[in-house]
């Protein structure tokens, strides 16, 4: 059962521990900015080089771990490391991420299954590795995975990324029913373009501009807009959303 602990108008996060992968850029620093804010101690799980000089940037008590989260071993010392350092680990946000554009009819198999096993099979294995860790020590957690508006809609040269991140959602949907008896959350946020700095290369410019036409709200998002929504998602106030996919993409998909 999902326990209730109260509403706590500041959605405080003082004294939890998150993983964040993807965490040493975009949105999943941008995540990481504003827990440090929230009180929260860091795990920042990356394929950068430098992700412990990132996470210590937020705190010297963070710990940034470098490797492959496709890779069973990486997970496995994820979650041993966070342990280690913080004695437990309260939330997962699934945000390392990939995307390979090309059309339907000529995309290769290896850009399709890459975009899979980053984006899907990467993100439900480290939900598995961090769902078993809190059934087994019977702790409560939140996960929130980045999923985004094309698991929603479908998007022109998006073939792989839709499917990725629609099954993305769908996965999400699964693991708060199974296991919302073991006061486990699991929800999706699905931003529009988000303005990071990958954002900005690809976005900047008349494509960018035509875009945002599309969208009612006349523009794309900001980093710290998602991670604010993430914020929320983990805290106590949102006991009672689990199985949600949250777009944040001002009024796209409604079209």
């Amino acid at each position: 059962m999902i326990s209730y602990k109260g509403a706590d108008k500041d959605f405080s996060l003082e004294g939890k521990t998150a993983i964040i992968t993807g965490g040493a850029a975009g949105i999943g620093y941008a995540t990481a900015e504003f827990f440090a804010k929230k009180g929260v101690n860091l795990i920042l799980a990356d394929l950068n080089p430098d992700a412990d000089a990132a996470a210590k940037k937020l705190g010297s008590q963070n710990i940034g771990i470098s490797g492959n989260v496709c890779h069973f071993a990486y997970r496995k010392n994820v979650i041993e490391a966070g342990v280690k350092a913080f004695g437990k680990i309260d939330i997962l946000v699934n945000s390392a991420g990939i995307a390979a554009l090309e059309k339907a009819e000529s995309i290769c198999e290896e850009f399709w299954n890459k975009t899979i096993a980053v984006n899907l099979t990467a993100s439900f294995l480290m939900a598995q590795a961090f769902g078993a860790y809190l059934i087994e020590k019977k702790l409560p957690g939140c996960i929130v995975n980045i999923a985004s508006q094309a698991g929603v809609v479908a998007l022109d040269r998006h073939v792989a990324y839709c499917a990725s991140k629609g099954a993305l959602i769908s996965m999400t949907q699964v693991l708060a029913l199974e296991w919302g008896r073991y006061n486990i959350r699991s929800n999706c946020v699905s931003p529009t373009v988000v303005l990071t700095e990958l954002g900005h290369k690809a976005w900047d410019g008349s494509a960018g501009d035509a875009f945002k036409k599309e969208i009612p709200a006349e523009r794309f998002a900001e980093p710290d807009e998602v991670a604010g929504v993430i914020a929320f998602l983990c805290s106590d106030t949102a006991a009672m959303i689990t199985g949600h996919n949250l777009l944040i993409d001002g009024g796209y998909t409604i079209k």
